[in-house]
């Protein structure tokens, strides 16, 4: 989805920007190019050459117009194990052999399903590289030489730091705290700043500067005449190990420009939503066999292997870059410094180069990736893949991670847990978590055995698979209780019976039970309680109204409004919601149907204000119904604190209920509301800073990793907008609600534009003036989002997304904001097939 987005610059515009977009892509490739071939053992020249041919043959081949490719830190290990097995000029025939593969996977058309690979083998895989190139450079900025091992490394690292070389500490040191603090340069200038002069470039160049003026004697770049420059052979050494170090790069490299390429269409996105050009989607089959050529070529001319690079391709699109022009011409500079820049290269000192790439493997270890892999309890496969890459290698690593994970899915289906309660109310309540599969049919019979003959059970299953063993189990059961004069439910947190067909199941389980819910006309007296108040003689308790259905015809009010799901397999439900079982007479704690149609607990009841007061009423329902489900999580929040994934940003329209539409529980949503979802730019809040506090908050500590704008139909913001723009202004001044409404008034200019540029809905006309409002009042506050800072570099970087919706109430239909590729915003209808996230 996308806000309003402008065409393409033409002409010299388009190449002005291109250009300025190479040189910083340029500035930033050159000393990482150095450093990586320098942490592989490879020839520098090596490292310049392949810049160049990713620039160039990988740039015009490839499907992601604005990805840079060129060396990676990702293969760097790879590299250096297959340079040290089998020498330098066979591991350039090896990169020849892995583009040849990439240009077959290619024509397969494969590209998609190596994105299939679990998130946590492939941050797994790529921590472990970036763990395994720390340990080795840290070798070169304390003064020594790496050995070719990890362990080999750590155990030399006392050694090492107890007689580092000063000289190589000094400048080592200057790089890695202008690594650190270039990107924190405060302010305005500091924006400038660091916009103009990239961070690895500033990090080399004053590491430089400062061993030039100390006079330190240390080794430096030293780039050999091209005429001795090594080309490939062919391969010398096992046949498997041979063919083993093809698989490996060309893995390595496929799935690193995959996922690089993916991460820059959302930073393309991100940059358009915000007002920037439009850039074609990444056709990835088309990149990857871009790939693969740019690697037979960089191995043919004695490079290193390339593979799509996200440091630099995220520096394009921040640079303003619109095709793939920036990336070819950011490879002839390169070429161009091989032969112009010589002497200038060979004044950098190898420890400035070598703590560059130290920071990058740190950054490799990416504190996002280990928390996303705990949230989805994928740990240990993420653990076992980086020890793995760490000790044995890349390979080895990424089967060991493959393993695990299997593994755990296997645990996981056979890992069931099966309890039983018994209720106030004389009910039973058996909780299955977990899938039900034959191993756990044992279990399940002997728990389903202790509730007694002839009561009312109910058997909650959370899980989304169930096999024949434990169907027939159930079933078996279940027709043996009901013979004995029992009543059995079986429900989920969906309230699906069993065999409901998967296609018309729900995939996410809603924490709330909205399938439940109970339209009224008003709120209704509740009547005096046995223990209350007697009542004055005579009289009568009020008329309960009954609940309308969907066509208008009155129906009872059901005795369990709010309460679970529970779906009776011996009769069909009445109106969707079954009868409660009846309570017990005598016990003085049993719940009693109260006028609403909710329980109330007879015993607890006493009066506490208005009789109708819906919203004490509803909060009884939550101590009596809903906490028990949800009280472990609270403890469990409570314990951890918050960590919402999404910032939800919406109207404070009492019909919009968040919770309801989003299918979502404690911890999952911040939730921001306001009177028209309003989003103040920077610096337009006067006197009220809420809504900007709630963003940085969520950005900067919570770290979410969407924020949405959700309007909705009927909003009486954007009713009262129109109005008060069409009014004079008030003689004694505006009211609170009209400053406020004031940031709406870029709305209002967005809607007067008109034109090709006015948001619209898939398959339908806007319905009114207010409509059209609501949908451009969206798209508006989405741009404001992108001018908070904090929001803008987190959009850079590829950490956040934003979304825009909007509900129909009367509908109750969600709409996303699709990407239209050109044209108009446009809103699209949530089918229930398509699930969004």
């Amino acid at each position: 989805m996308s806000a309003c987005a402008p065409a393409p610059p033409q002409g010299l515009a388009r190449h002005r920007a291109d250009l300025s977009a190479s040189i910083s892509v340029f500035l930033v490739a050159l000393p990482l190019s150095l450093g990586i071939a320098l942490a592989t053992g490879a020839p520098l020249q090596a490292g310049l050459v392949a810049a160049a041919v990713g620039g160039i043959v990988a740039g015009r081949l490839g499907g992601a117009p604005l990805q840079v490719s060129g060396p990676a830190a990702g293969l760097t290990v790879v590299t250096a194990d297959l340079i040290q097995a089998y020498g330098w000029r066979t591991t350039c025939a090896i990169t020849v052999l892995a583009g040849l593969a990439q240009l077959g996977l290619s024509a397969l058309r494969v590209a998609r399903t190596a994105l299939v690979v679990s998130p946590a083998i492939v941050h797994g895989m790529l921590a472990g590289i970036g763990v395994t190139i720390a340990i080795a450079q840290l070798h070169i900025v304390l003064g020594g030489s790496p050995e070719s091992s990890v362990l080999s490394n750590l155990a030399d690292l006392p050694s090492q730091l107890a007689d580092p070389h000063p000289a190589a500490l000094a400048v080592g040191g200057v790089t890695i705290a202008v690594m650190l603090l270039w990107p924190r340069l405060p302010g305005r200038y500091g924006a400038l700043v660091r916009k103009a002069v990239p961070t690895a470039l500033a990090a080399v160049t004053l590491a430089t500067v400062v061993a030039l003026a100390a006079g330190f004697r240390l080794d430096r770049v030293d780039l050999p005449s091209w005429s001795s420059h090594a080309l490939p052979q062919l391969p010398e050494g096992p046949a498997l190990g041979i063919l083993a170090g093809v698989l490996t790069v060309t893995l390595v490299a496929s799935v690193e420009s995959l996922l690089s390429a993916v991460a820059v269409d959302k930073l393309a996105t991100a940059r358009q939503r915000a007002g920037g050009p439009r850039v074609p989607k990444a056709d990835l089959d088309r990149e990857l066999r871009g790939q693969g050529a740019g690697n037979v070529v960089s191995g043919a001319l004695g490079g290193l292997p390339i593979t799509g690079v996200a440091v630099r391709s995220s520096a394009n699109v921040a640079a303003g870059a619109v095709s793939r022009n920036s990336t070819i011409m950011h490879g002839c500079w390169v070429l161009l410094a091989t032969g112009l820049l010589v002497g200038l290269l060979e004044l950098i000192p190898l420890a400035a180069l070598a703590a560059l790439v130290m920071v990058v493997g740190i950054q490799m270890v990416k504190i996002t990736h280990i928390r996303s892999v705990t949230q989805h309890r994928e740990v240990a496969v993420y653990g076992v893949t980086v020890l793995g890459v760490v000790v044995f290698g890349v390979l080895e690593g990424v089967g060991l991670g493959i393993a695990v994970a299997i593994a755990t899915a296997l645990h996981r289906l056979t890992r069931t847990r099966i309890s039983h309660e018994e209720l106030p109310d004389g009910g039973h309540l058996v909780r299955v978590r977990g899938q039900l599969t034959f191993l756990a049919v044992p279990r399940l019979t002997r728990v389903l055995h202790q509730a007694p003959e002839g009561t009312v059970v109910t058997v909650e299953l959370s899980g989304t698979f169930m096999d024949h063993a434990a169907h027939e189990t159930l079933h078996d059961w279940r027709t043996s209780h009901l013979a004995q004069g029992g009543r059995v439910e079986i429900t989920g947190r969906t309230g699906e019976p069993v065999g409901t067909p998967a296609t018309t199941r729900e995939f996410r389980q809603p924490w709330l039970p909205w399938h439940n819910y109970q339209p009224t006309t008003r709120p209704t007296p509740v009547p005096a309680v046995a223990d209350g108040p007697a009542s004055p003689a005579g009289a009568t308790a009020p008329a309960e109204p009954a609940a309308l259905s969907p066509a208008g015809a009155a129906e009872p009010a059901t005795a369990e409004s709010g309460d679970r799901a529970r779906i009776s397999l011996t009769e069909p439900p009445t109106a969707g919601v079954p009868a409660a079982a009846p309570a017990r007479d005598g016990d003085p704690g049993a719940a009693r149907p109260a006028a609403n149609g909710g329980f109330r607990s007879a015993g607890r009841l006493r009066a506490r204000g208005p009789a109708d007061d819906r919203l004490l009423t509803g909060v009884e329902d939550f101590q009596r119904l809903t906490a028990p489900l949800v009280r472990e999580d609270l403890a469990r929040l409570a314990r951890e604190g918050q960590r919402p994934g999404q910032l939800f940003l919406t109207c404070a329209d009492s019909r919009l209920v968040t919770s309801m539409i989003t299918s979502s529980g404690p911890g999952d949503l911040f939730t921001v509301r306001n009177v028209g979802n309003l989003v103040p730019p920077p610096g337009g809040e006067q006197t009220d800073t809420s809504v900007a506090a709630a963003i940085e908050y969520a950005v900067t500590v919570l770290k979410v990793r969407s924020i949405t704008v959700c309007g909705h139909s009927g909003c009486g913001a954007m009713q009262a907008l129109r109005q008060t723009a069409a009014a004079p202004p008030s003689a004694t001044g505006d009211s609170p609600l009209r400053q406020w409404l004031r940031h709406g008034g870029p709305s209002l200019d967005r809607l007067a534009g008109g034109g090709a540029s006015l948001p619209r809905i898939d398959g339908r006309e806007t319905a009114d003036g207010v409509e059209s409002l609501c949908l451009a009042n969206v798209v508006q506050q989405l741009e404001h989002l992108t001018q908070h800072p904090c929001v803008a570099e987190r959009i850079a970087d590829g950490s956040l997304t934003l979304r825009g919706m909007y509900f129909h109430v009367g509908e109750a239909q969600a709409y996303v904001l699709d990407d239209p590729g050109a044209g108009a915003p446009l809103f699209t209808p949530v089918q229930p097939s398509v699930l969004t996230s």
